[in-house]
């Protein structure tokens, strides 16, 4: 099994920006494909950024196209997200993801995940 732990949330103002990372240990790392998903207060979790295991492939809600980048160091073990331009409407928490079969989800594996606060 894969163990994943977020960091890099925080408060940032709107048109900011703010990378996100996720340490992956107790497996082989390239072996995990890779998601971000997000939960605003009140909301259901939604599907953020999606990285294959090789980090060729990526794949991103239409919401954050153009301002996020997801990106992998499958030789440090990190997964990355990069937000830039960001809005009040990106607040969330945020949690990493893997699972060896999909690399679009659905996830088998979750981290305790990040808080990003967009002011205005």
């Amino acid at each position: 099994q894969v163990q994943l732990v977020e960091s890099g949330g925080g408060l940032v103002q709107a048109g900011g920006s703010l990378r996100l990372s996720c340490a992956a240990s107790g497996s082989i790392f390239s072996n995990y494909g890779m998601g971000w998903l997000r939960q605003a207060p009140g909301k259901e979790r939604e599907f953020v950024a999606a990285i294959s295991w090789s980090g060729a492939r990526n794949y991103y809600a239409e919401s954050v196209k153009g301002r996020f980048t997801i990106s992998r160091d499958n030789a440090k073990n990190i997964l990355f997200l990069q937000m830039n331009s960001l809005k009040v409407e990106d607040t969330a928490v945020y949690y990493c993801a893997a699972d060896w079969r999909n690399w679009k989800g659905p996830y088998d594996y979750w981290g305790q995940g990040t808080q990003v606060t967009v002011s205005s």
